[in-house]
């Protein structure tokens, strides 16, 4: 599996942006696809995530009633739409999936495949 993120970019603070993750090669119903980001001196941070095969979602408190996460199964294309972005979303911000166990979905040591990352910076 190959996954290729895009969309980011340049925002001020309180606009939107979407995030784009597409995926190449085989993928699994049961998958889960989700976003991570990171800033320098910083630990990986999970953002959301979703199945493939279901509409369960799930984020961070951090960016809950903000950010949505959704899936064009058809398009093997993962999109995290981000309102309302805040200078502390600034980040590079990195797709996975994987199929990691309810209680490790937040956990990115769970996630077998990554996407290159995108830089995602918000000005105040």
């Amino acid at each position: 599996v190959q996954l290729q993120a895009s969309g980011g970019g340049l925002v001020q603070a309180g606009g939107s942006l979407r995030l784009s993750c597409a995926a190449s090669g085989r993928t699994f119903s049961s998958a889960a696809m989700g976003w991570f980001r990171q800033t320098p001196g910083k630990e990986r941070e999970f953002v959301a995530v979703m199945r493939w095969s279901a509409a369960n979602t799930y984020y961070a408190d951090s960016v809950k009633g903000r950010f949505t996460i959704s899936r064009d199964s058809a398009k093997k294309t993962m999109y995290l739409q981000m309102n309302s972005v805040k200078p502390e979303d600034t980040a590079v911000y990195y797709c996975a999936t994987g199929s990691p166990i309810y209680s490790q979905i937040y956990k990115d040591y769970a996630y077998n495949y990554w996407g290159q990352g995108t830089q995602v910076t918000v000005s105040s």
